[in-house]
């Protein structure tokens, strides 16, 4: 029997690391439960699902993501300055903090406050892990082929 290869619309289980490259790592299944999804669905970034394509099960690999990979560049529009009136007065503002913002379509927006002057608070909305290189480490547990579904 072969090895099924990862393709478009394969359905995957497998162990992952998401590493700042010499840094912490930010995220992993080992030691816990698998990832399980289709390939395509979404669930993963297209630059990371692009390096699993051909993979099959038992594979295990470490990648190298690039920002154009990953999360992207940090963009420096994503910086917003807000009149520190806009924050209640009894908010303690500390850099590093993250605040829930409400965007246009009222969906929830975090940022991160950066920087506290007198009379303004700049907060950054850029992605944490933008303009970062990063590893991904993966074990691939199983490949399957979707089954279509009729309708």
């Amino acid at each position: 029997m072969t090895n099924t290869c990862i393709t478009e619309g394969s359905k995957i289980s497998l162990h992952f690391s998401l590493s700042i490259i010499d840094g912490d790592e930010v995220d992993s299944t080992f030691g816990g439960k698998p990832a399980t999804f289709v390939f395509g669905d979404g669930s993963l970034l297209p630059g990371v699902e692009a390096k699993l394509l051909g993979l099959t099960a038992g594979a295990k690999e470490t990648f190298t993501l690039a920002p154009e990979d990953g999360f992207g560049q940090r963009n420096p529009a994503n910086i917003q300055r807000f009149p520190r009136s806009q924050f209640g007065a009894d908010m303690v503002l500390e850099e590093g903090l993250v605040i829930s913002f409400a965007d246009a379509a009222r969906a929830e927006l975090p940022g991160v406050v950066s920087e506290i002057g007198e009379d303004h608070v700049m907060v950054d909305f850029n992605h944490p892990l933008a303009g970062r290189n990063l590893a991904f480490r993966v074990e691939i547990l199983s490949v399957s082929a979707q089954a279509e579904t009729k309708s």
